[in-house]
């Protein structure tokens, strides 16, 4: 029997004490009053959760478009828990530690991933590099990609680590392809309740299986006429999610991500994906902010330009050397700052705008 989102695993435990429905209320409205901020917005959301309504309002990141508030199903994050814990073997009593803020999705569905699966968590911080007890040993964690990259030498203490929010640059990959824990790259957004799909990113088998996101339980994809991915969850949604995500399909499991429909570039004709222009930049970056962006051109329709956080002084005369003649940036903007979403994200049409008008 499917488990209800109103009630509270016999075997969850918050900080190593054990709660029911009516004492983690209790424990919600003290870190209300009294805790620090990030125990505030757990307090916050625990509030949310344990209250008589079917719902959870989520606000989406921003990072492609505006901030959105969505009203997400309480169930549909217990069948996401659920689907969660099978694929990685999450069963009562094993320990995570949530070093997310509580206040977007992927933090909110840690918790809910404890409650609903009866798992020990521990909270810390959430921060670039989280502050944990490094005697302590962990069966699972989820880390923005900057966190794994500062976390990768002290892995060793969690066996699963999830890794979601943003690219996973090569140099992150390089620090973690022979680390013992098992890592993947997770595809997903708010309105999917977290992630959907997943890819290793260390230990691989060999196979070519291994360069492509596999769909968890009971996800369907296909591609709209765009090429961009479809997805249908009825046990995440109740309607059909159509992203803006360019896509190759293998299987009716797995599938392959190119970039973002609306991140593509029609420059003299010729289509150009600035995900793969980055991918290929980023070693020769060294792990500097930067990304590729298309503006107006009278010539060309749209001209591929690049934008760095940093001088001039930071790339060479090799940088673009290994591009194809469409992919070459026709110019370098430099910034002190990329402009943020609230959750972090660099936003590019603000920080485009920002630099186009300095």
């Amino acid at each position: 029997m499917t488990p209800d989102y109103t009630k509270v695993h016999n075997r969850f435990k918050l900080e190593g004490y054990h709660y029911d429905y009516e004492s983690l209320m209790e424990v919600a409205y003290s870190f209300v009053k009294e805790g620090y901020p990030y125990q505030q917005q757990l307090g916050l959301f625990l509030l949310d959760w344990l209250d008589n309504k079917q719902y959870i309002e989520v606000k989406t990141s921003g990072s492609t478009g505006k901030p959105k508030m969505l009203k997400i199903s309480k169930q549909a994050m217990v069948n996401s828990a659920i689907t969660t814990g099978d694929f990685f073997n999450l069963t009562p009593g094993k320990k995570v530690l949530n070093c997310l803020p509580s206040n977007f999705i992927a933090g909110k569905m840690m918790m809910v991933r404890a409650i609903v699966l009866g798992l020990e968590v521990d909270m810390v911080v959430p921060s670039s590099l989280p502050r944990i007890d490094y005697d302590k040993d962990y069966d699972f964690c989820a880390f923005t990609p900057m966190q794994l990259k500062n976390f990768a030498k002290y892995l060793k203490s969690i066996k699963t680590v999830i890794v979601g929010g943003g690219r996973v640059s090569n140099t992150i990959k390089a620090l973690i392809k022979d680390k013992k824990p098992q890592v993947y790259e997770t595809y997903g957004m708010t309105e999917t309740v977290s992630h959907i799909a997943v890819k290793k990113l260390n230990n691989f088998s060999g196979s070519e299986t291994d360069n492509y996101f596999t769909t968890l339980p009971n996800i369907n994809i296909s591609k709209d006429d765009r090429g961009c991915l479809v997805i249908e969850a009825p046990n995440l949604s109740d309607e059909i999610i159509v992203t803006n995500d360019l896509v190759e399909i293998y299987s009716e499991n797995q599938f392959e991500w190119i970039g973002r429909y609306d991140n593509v570039i029609n420059t003299g004709g010729i289509k150009v994906f600035p995900e793969q222009i980055e991918e290929k930049l980023q070693d020769k970056m060294k792990g500097r902010q930067f990304f590729i962006y298309g503006i107006e051109d009278d010539t060309l329709g749209e001209k591929v330009i690049m934008v760095v956080e940093g001088t001039e002084n930071d790339v060479d005369d090799t940088l673009l050397d290994g591009l194809d003649k469409y992919e070459k940036p026709k110019h370098i903007y430099f910034t002190r700052k990329f402009k943020e979403t609230a959750s972090g994200k660099i936003h590019r049409a603000n920080t485009i705008a920002s630099v186009l008008n300095a």
